[in-house]
């Protein structure tokens, strides 16, 4: 299966503090037909303006990957953690048996951040956080692993059998992504022009891939893009 999802179906909801799109159905919005993809099930692409944010409210049973595009995001939780998370940080909360948190913008500037929900390979796990800082450059024309549960050195830590790429590539970058058979591969383009396999992506586009070995990408102009294989 290859199928490309354009920008313009994308859900979108804007609630004055809060900008959003849902890839996936997420809170009032429900489409039988978009639920999940393999095990992941939640891909919001977020900008919270500044004083915004999400009051303490529960989790349970999910890998949580926040990825700040701009901007910083101050969480906290029940357990009584607290910090910031910013541009070039990702940060992994395991929510487990069940946990508490709240994530507000304290800046001046609105955050643009991805969300990704991921569902854990065992249940009832303890919350735990992990989190890391990547230099500018990190993702420059290269597929750059910013989270995992594969085991991938230097990347945040997660408990599914899965890995979170970021990459943005300069016009022309041709990249190979080898997947498996049985896996799921999940891109999003959040900025520029690419195209995978020989099919074309604009910014705003998804393309969810089963059964195929190989991802062939290559950047028609300087782009950025999230790829997750799981």
């Amino acid at each position: 299966m290859f199928k490309i999802i354009p920008s313009d179906d994308r859900h979108f909801a804007d609630h004055g503090w809060l900008k959003t799109y849902w890839l996936f159905s997420f809170d009032d919005y429900y489409d039988p037909k978009n639920v999940s993809f393999g095990k992941l099930r939640v891909f919001n692409d977020d900008v919270v303006e500044a004083g915004g944010g999400f009051p303490m409210h529960p989790h349970r049973q999910m890998e949580i990957v926040t990825i700040p595009l701009s901007g910083a995001l101050t969480h906290e939780d029940s357990s009584g953690g607290r910090g910031v998370i910013k541009t070039g940080d990702v940060q992994r909360m395991s929510a487990g048996k069940g946990i508490m948190h709240s994530e507000f913008n304290y800046g001046a500037e609105p955050v643009h951040l991805f969300q990704i929900w991921i569902r854990p390979d065992k249940p009832d796990l303890e919350p735990s956080y992990d989190q890391r800082t990547y230099p500018p450059g990190s993702f420059k024309n290269r597929l750059f692993a910013v989270a995992s549960g594969q085991g991938i050195p230097d990347t945040v830590t997660f408990n599914t059998d899965a890995t979170i790429y970021r990459c943005e590539p300069d016009a022309g970058t041709e990249l190979l992504h080898i997947s498996g058979p049985k896996r799921h591969v999940y891109i999003y383009l959040y900025k520029g022009k690419i195209s995978v396999n020989g099919k074309k992506l604009e910014s705003g586009d998804q393309a969810r891939i089963t059964e195929s070995d190989k991802i062939e990408i290559k950047s028609i102009e300087a782009s950025g893009f999230v790829l997750i294989d799981v």
